[in-house]
């Protein structure tokens, strides 16, 4: 067993991981470092009730000080990686420090990609609490606001401002919003969600550049040469993990820092999270999952293998979007170009559940507005079930013929 265990990350994955550790028994050093000065947060709320203002920023908090005592780890905050010496187990932070290890945890998540220009004031990105708080209160001063980028965080992010009754127009390069998480039948029926609700929609058109006066955006010019006025600008256009502080260290690094089926990148060395790239033994192939509950469930994965369990990860992940009325959920993964069918309910009537397809098997499940009946039809994934897949309604009438 490691005497000393250092994590790299303090978000929901590290402290998972850190939690983990000590619930089995784990009584040797622990070290805890986090880039941030806040306690451990929850991320998912920025774009919904904190950038809505439904919850006040406290309330993200995934412990509080007394139960982060109870680790009885040492604590960093505002401290970053900065290089890993893996030969001398060795971690380098800012300022020159080093902290010995015998194990380590790399959960230090992903960075939003940036477009070129966007330094002006007035341009947001949204990845931790500061961000959100910083957007709310542009926000709150009635902007013109343009947000770029129609995946997870755009969406949100666009519809929590027109909820707030701005003048939202939403750009994406691809065809429709949600393309490249769910595909073009889904992707059709957010966009005229978002439409319906007063957004106006400018898909299938990139950013050509931000448009400045003294030193703050005014204006977003799109490839076509159409310019929106804009008194801020949600950037909103993927995230690329957090490893340049690895580059040099030896650590295997692709999308992600690469692992094997156990998480483990190196000998002692393990990752969790949203840097996390590894093979998932129940769809066969490498992925790296920048959703809530993965970071949990990987946390405490690494912890206990970490402590020699030595078992696969194979998880069916689970994620979901709010917007407006629309509680997107999902199990699994939505492979571009994978077969679709809707098991349950209809696309017109919003309240649906469609399977997704790949390679002979049922590889994913989404519900719309149909929480129970999405619990259920998880199954589909779970066992690997044939495709095609025969939707609720024909199962009903053959079976009563």
């Amino acid at each position: 067993m490691p005497s000393h265990v250092v994590v790299v990350g303090a978000s929901a994955a590290g402290l998972s991981a850190a939690e983990a550790l000590r619930n089995k028994g784990y009584d040797g050093g622990l070290t805890l470092v986090g880039d941030e000065r806040h306690l451990p947060y929850d991320r998912p709320p920025l774009t919904k009730q904190v950038l809505s203002g439904a919850w006040q920023p406290e309330r993200v908090r995934l412990r509080d000080e007394h139960a982060i005592g109870k680790l009885s780890a040492d604590l960093l905050l505002g401290r970053t990686a900065v290089g890993l010496d893996t030969a001398a187990h060795q971690l380098l932070l800012d300022g020159g420090d080093r902290i010995r290890f015998d194990a380590l945890v790399i959960a230090t998540g992903v960075s939003p990609r940036r477009l070129p220009g966007d330094v002006l004031a007035g341009i947001h990105t949204v990845r931790t609490l500061d961000d959100a708080l910083s957007l709310r209160a542009a926000l709150l001063t009635q902007p013109r606001v343009v947000v770029v980028g129609a995946g997870f965080l755009g969406a949100e992010a666009a519809a929590v401002a027109r909820g707030m009754g701005l003048d939202v127009t939403l750009v994406d390069p691809l065809p429709v919003p949600m393309h490249r998480q769910f595909g073009d039948r889904i992707g059709e029926l957010v966009g005229r969600l978002h439409s319906d609700h007063g957004v106006a929609l400018r898909m299938g058109v990139g950013v050509a550049r931000f448009v400045g006066a003294a030193g703050r955006v005014i204006a977003v010019e799109l490839a076509d040469g159409t310019v929106l006025d804009a008194d801020v600008v949600v950037v909103a256009v993927g995230s690329t993990p957090a490893v340049g502080w690895l580059y040099d260290s030896g650590i295997p690094l692709g999308d992600g820092v690469e692992c094997d089926a156990t998480c483990q990148a190196a000998p002692g060395i393990y990752a969790a999270g949203d840097v996390a790239s590894w093979h998932n033994p129940h769809f066969r192939t490498r992925m790296r999952v920048e959703h809530r509950l993965n970071a949990t469930e990987q946390g405490m994965a690494v912890a206990a293998n970490l402590l020699g369990a030595e078992e696969t990860f194979a998880p069916v992940p689970y994620f979901w979007s709010d917007q407006y009325d629309a509680r997107i959920q999902a199990y699994g993964i939505f492979p571009q170009g994978a077969d679709i069918t809707v098991l349950h309910g209809d696309l017109a009537s919003r309240k649906f559940v469609a399977a997704y397809g790949e390679r002979g098997t049922v590889v994913g499940v989404l519900g719309w507005n149909s929480p129970r009946e999405l619990r259920k039809l998880r199954q589909l994934v779970v066992d690997h079930a044939p495709w095609p897949v025969e939707p609720q309604q024909q199962q009903k009438e053959r079976q009563a013929s």
